[in-house]
C-alpha cells in the first residue's frame, strides 16, 4: 500500500478526530438527559462530590428496582426525581472528582460533564493511533485505521458521550498499553519508566475497577521481554548458566518498581472502603453486590431460559449491545444493519486468520512487534474474561464493557481487513460469497424459502471483493478507508433514525 505524506498522516488523523468530536457533540446534545446506561446514578456521585465535599457512600435502598424500571419506562419525566438513584458511589473516585471542577464551574448543567467525556475520547483517540505507531511505525493506513475504529464504533461513541467513569479508565488503559509497547520495542530506560508505569496504574484503579488489567499485562511484558533479552544477549558458558537467577534478579526488581506506587496510590481508598463497608470489601462489590437485590442473575435465566437459549440471547445481545444498542438497552436498530455488521466481522475476521497463518509461516514480524501484539492480545482476552466473571454472578449482556480492549480489537480488526483486502485474498473471497449464494438458493429451492435479505447480502460481498480483486494498487487507501466511512455514516444514521425518533412525542 503506498505511503502516505507527512502532512497527508497528519491530516487524516486531525480529520478522525474532528469528526468523532463533532458526531459526539451531536449525540452529547440530541440524546436527552438521563437516557444513557446509568448516567443519572453517575451524576448523583458528583452533585454529592460537589455539594459534601466527601466521598459518598454506597447503603441499602441506593438502588430502588421498581422506581428505576418505573422512570425509565417513562422516559425520565422531570416530575419523577433521578436522586434515588445513587448505586454508583461504591465507584473509585478519580472521575468524579475531575468531574466536580465542571460541575462547579458549568452550575450542575449535564451537557457540559458530556462533554468532558467527549474531551476524554479525543485523547484516547490520539492514543489509540500512537499504539498501532509504534508496533507498526511504516505503516499509516494501519494506525488510521485503528483509531477510526475506536472513534465510530456507533455504541462506543454514544458511551463517551455519557456522564460517567468508563472514558477515562479506556484512556489511562490506553496510555498504559502504549507504554507497554514502547517498552517491548526500545527495552529498559530505566526505573523511572517502571514506576511511571506503577503510578499510571495506580490511577486506573482510582478510576474504575476493569483497569485491574493492567497489573497482569505489565507485569507479562516484564516476563516476556526481559526473558527476550536473555534469552538474545551474548554471553561466555559460565554467564549463560547464570541467566536464570540473573532473570529472576531483574524481575524481582523491575515488578515492585511497578506495583508499589500502584498500591501506595489506591491503598488510601482501599483502607477507606474496608473501614466503610468491613471485611475486605476494597473495592465495594461486596456492598455492590448486596444493594442490588432486584437485579436479574444469571442462575435464575440459565434456570428458566435453559442453557442453549441463554447462549444464544447472550452472544447475540452482546453483539448488538457492542455495535449499536442505545438507551438503557431498549433502542436497536433495523435487523438489516446488524446482519451487515455480523458479515463485517466475519469477512475481517477470516483477514484475521489469514493475517495469522502468514506470518506464521513466513515470519514477516519482528520480535518486538510479535511481543507487541500478543500484549494487545492479552489486553483483550483478561477484558473478556472479566466480562464473562460478572456475567457468572448478573445478567448483564452489555457489549460496551469490552470497550477497555477496544484499541487492540481496532488494530485486529484493521489488520484483518488490509489481509482480506490483498489481491489473492479478495478473489478468494468472492468465490466463497459466490458459493454461499448458491448453497442458499439450493436450499431455498428445495424448502421453497429463499433468504432474499442474505442472498442480496452476500451477493453485494462477492460483487464488491471481485472488483477489489481487479482495481489497481493506487485505489488500495480508498478501499480501504471505506468501511470505516460507513461506520461513520452509521454513526449519524444510528442517532437521527433511531435515537432522536425514539424519544420524540407519539
Amino acid at each position: 500500500m503506498p505511503d502516505l505524506s507527512v502532512r497527508s498522516k497528519s491530516s487524516l488523523l486531525m480529520l478522525i478526530i474532528v469528526a468523532y468530536l463533532v458526531i459526539g457533540i451531536l449525540y452529547a446534545v440530541k440524546t436527552p438527559p438521563w437516557q444513557m446506561p446509568d448516567e443519572p446514578a453517575h451524576y448523583n456521585y458528583i452533585k454529592y462530590l460537589a455539594e459534601n465535599y466527601r466521598l459518598p457512600v454506597l447503603q441499602m435502598g441506593d438502588y430502588p428496582h421498581d422506581y428505576l424500571e418505573e422512570i425509565k419506562a417513562k422516559q425520565f419525566p422531570p416530575e419523577m426525581s433521578i436522586e434515588p438513584l445513587r448505586y454508583e458511589f461504591h465507584q473509585p473516585p478519580l472521575y468524579y472528582v475531575l468531574a466536580t471542577i465542571v460541575y462547579k464551574l458549568f452550575a450542575g448543567r449535564l451537557l457540559p460533564l458530556r462533554l468532558l467525556s467527549v474531551l476524554l475520547g479525543c485523547c484516547l483517540l490520539w492514543v489509540a493511533y500512537r499504539i498501532a505507531k509504534e508496533i507498526f511505525p511504516r505503516d499509516e493506513a494501519l494506525a488510521l485505521g485503528t483509531t477510526a475504529f475506536v472513534a465510530f464504533v456507533p455504541m462506543h461513541i454514544a458511551i463517551t458521550t455519557a456522564v460517567n467513569n468508563d472514558t477515562l479508565a479506556e484512556l489511562i488503559l490506553a496510555v498504559i498499553l502504549w507504554m507497554l509497547v514502547r517498552y517491548v520495542r526500545d527495552g529498559d530506560e530505566g526505573i523511572g519508566r517502571f514506576v511511571g508505569l506503577g503510578v499510571l496504574i495506580g490511577l486506573g484503579l482510582l478510576t474504575k475497577i476493569t483497569t485491574l488489567v493492567a497489573i497482569p499485562l505489565a507485569l507479562a511484558a516484564v516476563l516476556v521481554r526481559e526473558g527476550w533479552l536473555e534469552r538474545h544477549r551474548e554471553s561466555t558458558l559460565r554467564a549463560r548458566a547464570l541467566k536464570g537467577e540473573a532473570f529472576a534478579r531483574r524481575f524481582l526488581l523491575l515488578a515492585p518498581c511497578i506495583l508499589l506506587p500502584a498500591l501506595l496510590l489506591a491503598l488510601p481508598w482501599f483502607l477507606r472502603n474496608v473501614l466503610v463497608y468491613g471485611g475486605f470489601d476494597i473495592f465495594g462489590l461486596q456492598r455492590h453486590d448486596a444493594i442490588v437485590i432486584r437485579q436479574p442473575r444469571t442462575a435464575k435465566w440459565l434456570v428458566q431460559l435453559g442453557a442453549t437459549r441463554f447462549a444464544k440471547e447472550f452472544i447475540l445481545t452482546t453483539f448488538r449491545s457492542f455495535w449499536a444498542q442505545f438507551g438503557w438497552m431498549g433502542i436497536l436498530v433495523d435487523e438489516r444493519i446488524y446482519l451487515i455488521l455480523a458479515l463485517l466481522c466475519a469477512v475481517v475476521g477470516l483477514g484475521l486468520v489469514l493475517f495469522v497463518i502468514r506470518n506464521v509461516r513466513q515470519r514477516t514480524l519482528s520480535s518486538p512487534q510479535r511481543m507487541a501484539l500478543g500484549l494487545l492480545a492479552l489486553s483483550a482476552l483478561l477484558t473478556l474474561l472479566s466480562y464473562l466473571w460478572y456475567n457468572l454472578k448478573f445478567v448483564q449482556h452489555q457489549g460496551r464493557y469490552l470497550f477497555p480492549a477496544l484499541v487492540p480489537i481496532g488494530l485486529a480488526f484493521a489488520l484483518g481487513l488490509r489481509e482480506v483486502l490483498a489481491r489473492d485474498n479478495a478473489r478468494a473471497a468472492a468465490l466463497l460469497f459466490l458459493a454461499g449464494i448458491l448453497i442458499l438458493a439450493a436450499k431455498g429451492l428445495v424448502t421453497g424459502d429463499f433468504n432474499k435479505l442474505s442472498i442480496s447480502l452476500l451477493g453485494g460481498a462477492a460483487a464488491a471483493f471481485g472488483i477489489k480483486a481487479v482495481l489497481s494498487e493506487k485505489h488500495e487507501d480508498l478501499v480501504f478507508a471505506l468501511p470505516y466511512l460507513g461506520l461513520l455514516g452509521l454513526d449519524l444514521i444510528c442517532l437521527f433514525r433511531f435515537i432522536v425518533p425514539y424519544f420524540m412525542p407519539v
